[in-house]
């Protein structure tokens, strides 16, 4: 029989529980990036200003995880709280309170990297994740929550009239922002085979399940 492991996206209810820091490296594939093809040509009847990203990094990465060794007879509903590992917060310039005026950038990240991200200020470290999982076979498993973490720079432009209807973008300030944003959290169990795929949020916490 095949180990029933689910994944699903959700918005956790927060906690105060505290958890405990286990200090453990994010693990999982090398972050992936994205080609970094700036417009050039603008229209100033149209465009004004715009934030444009670049050196776009994809990393996902497990902030809740625990291990399940599942005995013969035991298998089926597992009831478990998991242990909070790392934790990933929204910013612009290293800031957390992410104002409206981000809203252009995170649109331009999500086109990059091709799905959804957070848009305001938003953090997991105050949420504790407890569920009931279904492990249908002996075994060792990590039950985990995590995400794709985005991290990337980012330029101000401006649109340089260069006729009635053309122009070029040109780059405001020399010194490029950052920024930092996850996709929502999905919540799942990954058990020691088969190998799941490179940069997943899965096969990150394949890669904690220790002893396989």
């Amino acid at each position: 029989m095949t180990p029933v492991h689910r994944t699903r996206r959700r918005t956790l209810a927060a906690s105060a529980t505290a958890a405990v820091a286990l200090g453990l490296s994010v693990l999982g594939a090398a972050p992936a990036a994205h080609a970094d093809t700036l417009p050039t040509f603008c229209n100033p009847a149209v465009d004004q200003t715009a934030k444009e990203p670049f050196n776009v990094q994809v990393t996902p990465t497990v902030t809740d995880f625990l291990i399940v060794n599942v005995a013969p007879g035991t298998t089926g509903q597992h009831s478990d709280t998991l242990t909070k590992i790392s934790s990933v917060t929204t910013t612009v310039d290293n800031r957390t309170e992410i104002s409206a005026s981000a809203g252009p950038l995170w649109l331009k990240v999500e086109a990059k990297v091709g799905f959804s991200v957070q848009k305001t200020t938003s953090s997991t470290t105050s949420q504790t994740v407890s569920d009931v999982w279904n492990l249908n076979d002996p075994g060792r498993y990590g039950l985990y929550r995590g995400t794709r973490v985005v991290t990337g720079q980012y330029v101000n432009r401006v649109c340089a009239q260069t006729g009635p209807t053309t122009g070029i973008w040109v780059t405001s300030s020399p010194t490029p922002g950052t920024f930092t944003t996850y996709e929502s959290p999905e919540i799942g169990s990954v058990g020691c085979a088969p190998a799941q795929p490179a940069g997943t949020v899965r096969r990150a916490a394949q890669l904690l399940i220790s002893s396989c």
